[in-house]
């Protein structure tokens, strides 16, 4: 078998003739960016051959000259002998992740406690001669004894400790529980000598396509003791769902995906465990939401049916599991649950999310509680997901939002993290920007909300068209060719003197075009749905804006470009995390479960890919910042 040399780390891997060599950069443990999921059409993963060869499959990512030089495309060489390639060094660090949410969005009063598991003290009789009960018969009649659950049950995992628990010295067990559903016995997760009540923990854990947070949670008193993040392991992957799905197609690179978010999750609980003292072993049980692709590439499930018509994923609502089933590293038998999706892309982090608003009062809250008004619920990511609705009904559907607000397809473009513009402001005279870095220092990038700050004040200044084209005769000398054709410009952010690279940071037309189809998008997602239901945007009394992305939006910006509905801001409310927020409700409230799962039966989800009219939509908003101005007077009223 061939082998593959990977510097500068110098780690080796052998390799079947005609294996590619992003497989085996993955088998050698060599992470190799890949947004678009081995494509070969954004060019990240390219690496040079310094010795031996490889077949490369045509690709428009490489010209000819870069072939020649030894470049090559991870995901589309071919090793047919002995090979050496040298990586390039490319990483970001200092990553902006949120995972802090609204204290209050109007959902009213919380709940009491009931966590998903719990833990009782109880004393055990010992075994007598005269009496033929069992160990857990024993056990079942304490639980009872100490007002815990009538009836419980236990898995064979934990039979097998009972005997040795029971008979330890101790006069006391505790008890570890799962908190059953209606009648349902409840399950016994551990039994441990002792009293060992007095601290019980858990998790919340958010699985994102961009980033994952894990929060420890006291499940007694439900305050949140630490908090970890991270950006999901698998974006080297892909950036978007649909990469993912693509790059999954073999059982060997599902495999792979759900190892890369387990290694995430479970370094991030060491983190956040090992800060407060906290053996990741005592964990007694989590709480998962993520939208269907993330949690069926954690489960290790097929996803290439979400992605063909009619996008039936192989399950909306997964099984309570064990921790040790789904690989999640706390206790074995710990309990894990996951947020119930709705559809193929609106998934638990949006019925988790949910649970922040008032559209989460269920038929038995106050009235006073429940809205009659119509609220928006946007959650912007690389897959953009909208929920409209009000006390008597809810529908959802998700747009292909793309990954250009995270840098892909941009090429200026990353993620919110040390280095990048995030902020914008241009002189209206001469078009220099003053720029806001994230970590300070010299920017190297321009992340989402930068890039939104740019495209609202060049267009402002009418230095683009409404049809993302730049305005020479405004721009002056800061426009240029953006390569070899004249048909694309550039518009120049920051000169070199002032980067990282000493290079030009740039935006080019068609950058701006990438953008704009962001934008579209997420306007035309929530214009399809106002339609639907017979509503304008004047007619919202709220919008929330949910997701790590929307943290850091201006909103004015946002509008201004046509992303937005174009409403007074004191309609909008920000919610940062929604996803994991709902996770901890989920986790600590048996009224919070309930609801979510209420929640996904009354939502009617919308298929886009099938409404004829969404396209319509999305055309009309592929400018700035819409061809029907009568929908933004904001933008109307621009000098």
């Amino acid at each position: 078998m061939p082998s593959v040399t990977f510097l500068p780390r110098g780690v080796r891997t052998a390799v079947e003739p005609g294996g590619s060599l992003l497989d085996a950069a993955a088998a050698a443990g060599v992470s190799l960016f890949a947004p678009c999921g081995g494509e070969g059409v954004c060019g990240e993963c390219r690496v040079r051959v310094v010795e031996g060869a490889v077949e490369q499959e045509a690709s428009g990512a490489l010209s000819a000259a870069e072939i020649a030089a030894g470049w090559a495309l991870a995901c589309h060489s071919r090793v047919v002998g002995d090979v050496t390639v040298r990586v390039p060094e490319t990483s970001e660090t200092g990553a902006q992740i949120v995972t802090d949410a609204a204290a209050d969005a109007g959902r009213g009063a919380e709940s009491p406690l009931e966590p998903l598991v719990f833990r009782l003290c109880v004393p055990v009789e010992p075994p007598a001669l005269e009496s033929s009960l069992g160990d857990f018969d024993r056990l079942r009649r304490a639980v009872r004894a100490a007002g815990g659950p009538r009836e419980i049950a236990c898995g064979l995992a934990t039979l097998r400790t009972l005997a040795a628990a029971l008979r330890s010295g101790d006069s006391k067990v505790t008890v570890a529980l799962g908190r059953p559903d209606g009648d349902a016995p409840a399950e016994v997760l551990r039994v441990e000598p002792g009293d060992r009540a007095g601290r019980a923990t858990g998790l919340a854990i958010d699985i994102g396509t961009t980033t994952c947070a894990v929060q420890l949670v006291d499940l007694k008193s439900g305050r949140v003791l630490g908090t970890a993040s991270d950006y999901n392991g698998q974006i080297a992957r892909g950036l978007d769902v649909i990469s993912r799905i693509n790059y999954a197609k073999a059982p060997a690179r599902r495999e792979e995906l759900r190892a890369l978010v387990l290694g995430t999750l479970n370094a991030l609980t060491e983190q956040a465990c090992r800060a407060h003292g906290v053996p990741p072993a005592e964990v007694d049980g989590a709480v998962i939401a993520g939208n269907t692709t993330m949690i069926h590439l954690a489960l290790g499930l097929d996803p290439e049916f979400i992605r063909l018509e009619p996008y039936t994923p192989t399950v909306n609502r997964p099984p309570l599991l064990r921790a040790r089933e789904f690989g999640l590293a706390i206790h074995p038998e710990a309990l894990v649950a996951f947020a119930p999706g709705v559809g193929s892309y609106v998934g638990g982090d949006i019925t988790a999310g949910l649970l922040r608003t008032a559209l989460a009062a269920g038929e038995d809250a106050d009235p006073a509680s429940r809205p009659d008004e119509p609220r928006l619920f946007l959650d912007i990511g690389t897959n953009g997901e909208v929920v409209l609705g009000n006390r008597e009904w809810l529908m959802a559907c998700a747009c292909s939002a793309g990954p250009a607000f995270e840098g892909g397809g941009i090429r200026c473009g990353m993620r919110a993290a040390a280095g990048a513009i995030e902020r914008v402001r241009l002189d209206p005279a001469t078009g220099v920007a003053d720029v806001r870095v994230v970590g300070g220092g010299k920017p190297r990038g321009i992340c989402g909300s930068g890039m939104i700050d740019l495209l609202a004040e060049l267009w402002a200044a009418k230095r683009l068209e409404p049809s993302g084209r730049f305005n020479p005769g405004r721009c002056g000398d800061r426009v240029r060719p953006a390569g070899a054709s004249a048909r694309d410009l550039a518009y120049t952010v920051v000169p070199g003197a002032r980067t990282e690279s000493g290079e030009d940071l740039v935006i080019a037309e068609s950058d701006i075009q990438n953008l704009l189809r962001t934008k579209a998008a997420v306007y035309s997602a929530c214009a399809l749905m106002l339609k639907r239901a017979g509503l304008s945007a004047s007619d919202l009394a709220q919008v929330y804006v949910a997701g790590g992305f929307g943290r850091f939006l201006d909103l004015k910006k946002s509008i201004l470009i046509g992303m937005l509905p174009d409403l007074p801001l004191d309609r909008f409310t920000y919610l940062g995390n929604s996803s994991l927020a709902g996770a901890r409700e989920m986790l600590l409230r048996g009224a919070a479960r309930r609801t979510v799962r209420e929640l996904a039966d009354r939502i009617t989800y919308l298929e886009l890919n099938v409404i004829p009219e969404y396209m319509e939509e999305y055309t009309a908003a592929l400018f700035l910042p819409h061809t029907d101005l009568s929908r933004f007077p904001t933008a109307r009223g621009m000098p």
